[in-house]
């Protein structure tokens, strides 16, 4: 499999939208990266411009992403890197959108703490992020 894997930090940039879905729970959100480096001639850091992905997530991960994360808080995502090309519009521009199928997720503990809780998993099926059972 010659698959893109990418490992983004970021901050999240929108508020999570979770879906129940015929082949499983489905959540998407936008993850904004904002490179900084050291510019020398002013002598100061310095933010680059913006990335901005869609990152999405399945099954147990997407609801697990519901249930933790909230709009503008720091993660790392790892992932499948995919660029989407969308067809011209009716003036005949061509956009390009970069999404992220997110294999794994987690707080950035380089801007603050974080604490575990496993799932329990139930003999049910569960039915969204608001009735995930943790212990």
């Amino acid at each position: 499999m010659n698959d893109t894997l990418v490992t983004l930090v970021g901050y999240v940039a929108t508020q999570i939208d979770f879906k129940e879905t015929p082949a499983g729970p489905s959540a998407r959100f936008r993850f904004a990266v904002t490179p900084r480096y050291f510019d020398r001639r002013t002598d100061t850091w310095t933010d680059a411009a913006t990335s901005f992905y869609t990152v999405w997530a399945r099954r147990v991960l997407a609801l697990n992403l519901a249930s933790s994360v909230s709009v503008g808080e720091p993660l790392v995502v790892h992932g499948r890197l995919r660029v989407r090309e969308d067809p011209p519009d009716g003036d005949g521009v061509r956009w390009f959108s970069a999404d992220i199928d997110a294999v794994a997720v987690g707080h950035d503990l380089n801007r603050g703490t974080a604490a575990f809780r496993r799932v329990v998993k139930t003999d049910t099926p569960l039915m969204g992020p608001q009735k995930a059972a943790v212990v």
